[in-house]
């Protein structure tokens, strides 16, 4: 892709679920010949989907959540707001937990006994 205000080509970045693809040995060649190409990956146990659907949890609570749209252009335009402004202050999102911690809690054993 190249940034039409500068003609440069811009980084481009994909992120990726820990399916084992990017670790065949044609896929680590075609990307180290590639630079402009930023491999993320999201932890292990953790679906990209869900990454997804904590965004728009956030668009849901700071954007629609007790809105007041006159239309669906309206809410579609305040949507579209929104977005622009959060690509604006683009920023990672930030693990507050170590990988011992949450693995600690995803591998608890668990109970059937309802009197817990």
């Amino acid at each position: 892709a190249v940034d039409p205000e500068t003609g440069e080509q811009v980084e481009l970045h994909l992120v990726m679920d820990n399916y084992a693809a990017h670790k065949h040995a044609k896929v680590k060649t075609w990307l180290a010949a590639h630079p402009r190409f930023k491999v993320h990956f999201t932890p292990t146990h953790a679906s990209w989907m869900n990454l997804v659907e904590v965004w728009f949890g956030l668009v849901e609570r700071q954007a629609v959540r007790r809105g007041v749209f006159k239309s669906v252009k309206d809410l579609n335009g305040k949507l579209r707001a929104y977005i622009e402004g959060w690509n604006k202050r683009a920023h990672p999102f930030v693990w507050t937990k170590t990988a011992d911690e949450i693995l600690k809690k995803a591998n608890r054993p668990t109970t059937s006994n309802p009197r817990h």
